[in-house]
């Protein structure tokens, strides 16, 4: 082998590792930014579901209140 083709074929190797390497990393960095977007996404959403499940046991509290059986404060002393 000629020291012309020994050349070519390290630089062929390492231009093909250099991509590879950069295209693992830019890979990484597109699938850890996804997650965190997704982790916010996520944290918004369990966010507002809390406030929705508080705003409905404030609902069925109040539709007790209404429909349940009417108070008698004062007794009568009959009977």
């Amino acid at each position: 082998m000629s020291t012309e083709v020994l050349a070519i074929i390290i630089s062929a190797v390492g231009v093909v590792v250099t991509l590879g390497t950069s295209m693992f990393v830019a890979g990484a960095w597109m699938i850890r930014r996804i997650d965190d977007r997704i982790d916010a996404v996520d944290e918004k959403l369990s966010t507002r579901i809390d406030a929705v499940a508080a705003d409905v046991t404030d609902l069925k509290i109040s539709v007790a209140r209404l429909e349940g059986p009417p108070r008698h404060l004062l007794t009568t002393g009959r009977g």
